[in-house]
């Protein structure tokens, strides 16, 4: 069911992670899975991140904390790098996002830091095909942008770049 949220951003909402079709619902448990093997020692935020390429494969990627804040890696970053390195032949569908905390219950939907928007907002420039993003937490409500236009609404591009 489409619904508008902050910002009157719209998105379709899901009750919960049994409501969402099977591809989808695969799609949010593999990056469940992949959040459990985080590196997440300083913020115990720990992310997993899985995309559908159009080959229909899963690519994973968790977050990657250090030291030396802020040189690790958010999950999203994590799986969009591995995906166009290994499989730059293939365009990417969608892309899950889920945590859990240590300290408190992630029942909120996750959404992607700005960094992260950006980066998979490049991809999507690049292939020239919107990527479905889903957005959910432990548990409660699913949250899917059909672009990730839509959660960076004014994001760059090369049109900025050029200097005509």
């Amino acid at each position: 069911m489409a619904k508008k949220l902050k910002h009157n951003i719209e998105l379709t909402v899901y009750s919960s992670l049994d409501d969402l079709p099977s591809k989808d619902k695969e799609l949010v448990l593999r990056a469940k899975e992949v959040s459990r093997k985080a590196y997440a020692p300083y913020s115990q935020f720990y992310v997993g991140a899985a995309i559908r390429l159009d080959s229909d494969e899963i690519v994973e990627g968790s977050n990657q904390e250090n030291m030396a804040y802020p040189s690790g890696m958010c999950a999203e970053r994590v799986a969009i790098y591995y995906a166009n390195s290994h499989h730059s032949d293939q365009k990417i569908e969608s892309i899950a996002v889920t945590a859990f905390a240590k300290r408190f219950d992630v029942t909120d939907p996750v959404s992607p830091c700005g960094a992260c928007r950006q980066s998979m907002a490049e991809y999507e420039l690049k292939q020239n095909q919107p990527i479905r993003l889903l957005m959910t937490g432990e548990s409660g409500e699913v949250y899917i942008a059909e672009s990730i236009e839509t959660v960076l609404p004014f994001m760059f591009n090369e049109i900025e770049l050029k200097n005509e």
